[in-house]
């Protein structure tokens, strides 16, 4: 068996960084798996050797270690190009010159996570029309889906369906600046990993069934799913790096051991009754789904303060 923690250095962790990361490590190693890291840094803000390095390090000070050497996405965008190749054989692939601002703007309706559901604007273009288009601004590379439900039994969520047409729509798999989409490179990582479990906060939740359309595309297998609940911040929006909310530098600082911040971790995600200093491996031996929250944690007060 084999889990993973697929984080973006773009900034020290936070303590919903953490958070994933320790339930995707104990529910590999309490099934005797391996547990893999992937640092996704295609994007410009993830290409720090530094932030890679720290990342690196905050987990090993957690006890957080795992198997193998880190897979770096950005010595794989050969491997991307040729799985959006098989795609375009596969699907229709076309150009799109929408902006953020030109689908915020649009009244179609929104997705389950609040983004806007794509209306095709883009998909009926003539090549004349993509080439004079074209002359002012690069496009994003859409697939266009199925009116098709996809469905899947998530460990913690229960049963998830989606139609893609209706629920998702036609999905971005390269932006406009040349960088592969996070729905395309996931699907193909996890497969070249080995990944039989994907331990993630439901925030990506409605992400997965346009996942699981892809692998099947593709010809990769389905990995089973797991999605925790997030650490909010007191005023209810996620946790972000860039706030620096409750990063790792801070943690370090104030906490008294590492073994405080996972007992603190735990005690949020239901592991144990009450908060109070233990290490990651001693979690391991009684580990099990039933017992994690599945509402979100909100961080009202903030421990070592």
């Amino acid at each position: 068996m084999r889990g993973r923690f697929a984080p973006s250095p773009s900034g020290r962790m936070h303590l919903g960084n953490v958070f994933s990361a320790l339930l995707a490590w104990l529910s590999a190693r309490s099934q005797d798996g391996e547990f893999l890291l992937r640092l996704e840094d295609l994007d410009e803000r993830c290409q720090n050797p530094g932030a890679s390095a720290r990342l690196c390090e905050d987990l090993q000070w957690l006890g957080l270690t795992w198997d193998g050497d880190p897979m770096v996405q950005t010595s794989r965008t050969g491997v991307y190009e040729k799985a959006l190749e098989v795609i375009g054989k596969r699907a229709q692939l076309y150009p799109c010159f929408c902006s953020r601002a030109d689908l915020h703007a649009a009244s179609a309706p929104h997705a389950s996570d609040g983004t806007p559901i794509y209306a095709g604007t883009c998909r009926g273009l003539t090549t004349e029309e993509v080439m004079e288009r074209s002359r002012n601004r690069k496009p994003a590379l859409r697939v266009a889906v199925p009116y098709e439900t996809v469905s899947f039994d998530d460990i913690h969520c229960g049963h998830v369906e989606q139609n893609l047409a209706r629920e998702c729509g036609d999905f971005v798999l390269r932006r406009s600046d040349g960088v592969f989409a996070y729905q395309l490179v996931v699907v193909v990582d996890d497969a070249a990993l080995g990944i039989d479990e994907v331990v993630r906060g439901d925030d990506l939740l409605s992400s997965t069934p346009r996942q699981i359309w892809l692998q099947k595309l593709l010809g990769l297998p389905t990995p089973a799913y797991a999605h925790h609940p997030l650490l909010l911040a007191a005023d209810g929006r996620r946790l972000s790096k860039r706030e620096h909310d409750c990063d790792m530098g801070w943690i370090r600082e104030h906490a008294d051991s590492p073994e405080a911040v996972i007992g603190q971790l735990a005690a949020w995600a239901g592991l144990i009754m009450k908060p109070e200093p233990v290490a990651a491996e001693e979690l391991v031996e009684e580990f099990n789904w039933s017992r994690v929250r599945k509402d979100p944690v909100i961080l009202t007060a903030i421990p070592w303060t």
